[in-house]
């Protein structure tokens, strides 16, 4: 007896922890700096980490009730219908969910490329056909003719704004393009794991949300969006994440979802860090000044982006498939980055935008490993 055949189905690669890295080469974890996985250099706000000790004590109920308080929290919060908001365990969750309410076997699906390993692993999961659409050098411009021009009928679209990993964004006009000038059948799904370190209007206002009456585009059915708790808010580590579906899908939630999607620790936590203002603005300025000063002081090429990362050519410094050895060097200064070979990028490094000192540290290490 053997699963079915995943022979297309490629591993998620995650970027390398510091208690890993750490094992490996024999270093004190606390000497790491850890900037490969694009979380918040910060933490958690204090206020979930208080939440999440308070609701252990809980830990042995369902969080029926807490599901629904953050439901509506952020229903609240985006300007729309409970109904509309599907909460999960992580963004990818939600895309799975996403990808259950709308794939039959073999619908394709068009993903970009380079993009995030996980909306092409969904689609195969759910036994969806994988396309792909180019965000092609030297700008990795992302806008609705590269996307059009590469469609042919797919199912779901998906756009990331920012992307994941050159920090890119789509205008809410392309957003609206793309979806007119798809199929009434496409669904576009836009990944905004990272919105709140974006200066670019969400596509919640096309859901009837914040916004809706700022512009002179109608409520679609054909959108849905991507939000998680992983980055700015500081809780990758609970897996909190969710979409927010046209109102015509809202009723398909019940019939795709994992009972009681997110846990009661992660829904309360979830909530504490809604009203952390003070913690998710400090989070946002640090990640603005990091990527200017990436920019200013690397030497090597920087793409402007509006994430909380950057992806840095080194191929200028140390050939067109360098990104893994420079990653490995910069491990033996303590200093953690994410090798964007798995990207197909295998000349670029992506580096996440770390504390002051933390994100000093990294640039003099990469120009020193540059340098060498």
């Amino acid at each position: 007896m053997q699963p079915r055949d995943l022979s297309t189905h490629v591993p998620y690669e995650a970027g390398r922890g510091i208690e890993e890295v750490a094992r490996e080469l024999g270093m004190n974890p606390g000497d790491l700096v850890k900037l490969a996985s694009n979380e918040n250099p910060f933490g958690p706000p204090d206020a979930a980490v208080d939440a999440i000790q308070h609701a252990a004590e809980n830990a042995s109920s369902y969080p029926k009730a807490a599901h629904t308080d953050l439901t509506d929290a952020l229903a609240d919060r985006h300007g729309v219908d409970p109904a509309q908001v599907w909460l999960a365990n992580g963004g990818d969750g939600a895309l799975d969910y996403l990808a259950r309410a709308a794939l039959e076997p073999d619908d394709e699906v068009l993903v970009p490329d380079p993009g995030f390993a996980y909306y092409e692993m969904s689609a195969r999961f759910h036994h969806g056909a994988v396309n792909r659409y180019d965000l092609s050098r030297p700008e990795f411009a992302q806008d609705a003719d590269v996307v059009c021009s590469q469609y042919d009928g797919e199912r779901v679209v998906y756009l990331t704004s920012p992307h994941n990993p050159t920090g890119s964004v789509f205008s809410l006009d392309d957003v609206v393009e793309i979806a007119d000038r798809t199929d009434e059948e496409t669904l576009v799904v836009v990944d905004e794991a990272y919105a709140e370190y974006a200066d670019v209007q969400s596509g919640v206002s096309l859901l009837g949300g914040d916004g809706a009456d700022d512009h002179a585009f109608a409520e679609r059915d054909d959108v849905a969006l991507l939000r998680t708790f992983s980055k700015a808010f500081g809780l990758a580590g609970v897996r909190l994440g969710y979409a927010v579906v046209p109102e015509a899908w809202a009723d398909a939630y019940a019939r795709v979802n994992t009972p009681f999607a997110a846990s009661e620790l992660a829904c309360r936590a979830g909530l504490a860090a809604l009203d952390a203002d003070d913690h998710v603005e400090k989070s946002v300025e640090t990640a603005r000044w990091a990527r200017e000063y990436l920019r200013d002081e690397l030497d090597a090429p920087v793409w402007a982006s509006q994430g909380n990362f950057v992806l840095v050519d080194v191929s200028d410094a140390r050939g067109a498939e360098s990104a893994d050895a420079v990653a490995s060097d910069l491990q033996e200064r303590g200093v953690i980055v994410r090798d964007c070979t798995s990207f197909g990028l295998p000349g670029c490094i992506r580096v996440t935008c770390g504390t002051e000192a933390g994100t000093e540290r990294a640039v003099d290490a990469i120009n020193e490993v540059l340098a060498a």
